[in-house]
């Protein structure tokens, strides 16, 4: 029996999505194996799809493919995770700076919504969606700073951050979103297009972040 690449490419989808739902919903362990044969078993699919699933699960960095022996969840370590912020807050303070001189009336409005979108997807505990609209918000102010360059690095930074987060099992061990009343006192700063405010709110939201993480 032939099968058409075309089935191959829909089932490696649906495994991709079955997969990337598991690791959403904590239902794997950061750096468990991924056997080709159980999960393909356990799908009821071939292993080619799964092996294409696997990849794409790799460019995402979600998943690591070690060779001769198989692949694994990422596993980042809370070091790895601070690291990543130090670096991050050194590109962000340069992206605000420049914001709060450039900013227009249509990225205020649209930071606006992603502290909208924010609350809703905290309070739906949803948390892909989550770290996709706080990710927004920074990538807004990042674009607003005119540099484009810079933008390309903080949107880098921002998804090592966003699959190193995705592991942090104690993300949402919290009632209510810390980093919410920090991105509205950001916006008014930008509004006032305070640069020594915004500069210090940003430092200030960065390490809070951090500290935060070092309490788990």
């Amino acid at each position: 029996m032939v099968v058409s690449s075309s089935a191959i490419h829909t089932a490696a989808e649906f495994v991709y999505d079955q997969l990337r739902k598991k690791i959403f919903e904590k239902a794997l362990t950061s750096g468990q194996r991924l056997p080709e044969v159980a999960i393909a078993k356990d799908l009821n699919v071939s292993r080619t799809p799964v092996r294409e699933a696997l990849r794409r699960l790799e460019s995402e960095g979600l998943v690591q493919i070690i060779p001769g022996w198989g692949a694994c969840l990422a596993s980042p370590s809370k070091q790895e995770i601070i690291d990543t912020y130090e670096v991050r807050e050194d590109l962000e303070t340069m992206a605000i700076r420049k914001a709060a001189k450039r900013i227009t009336p249509l990225q205020l409005c649209r930071l606006q919504e992603q502290i909208d979108a924010e609350r809703e997807t905290f309070v739906n505990r949803d948390l892909e969606s989550y770290l996709k609209v706080n990710d927004n918000f920074h990538i807004i102010i990042a674009e607003s700073s005119g540099n484009s360059t810079l933008v390309g690095y903080v949107k880098n930074i921002l998804s090592r951050i966003f699959v190193q987060m995705i592991f942090f099992e104690s993300f949402f061990d919290f009632d209510t979103n810390p980093s919410l009343e920090e991105h509205i006192a950001i916006l008014n700063a930008l509004k006032e297009h305070d640069e020594a405010e915004c500069v210090r709110l940003m430092k200030e939201h960065l390490r809070l972040s951090m500290e935060g993480l070092k309490a788990k």
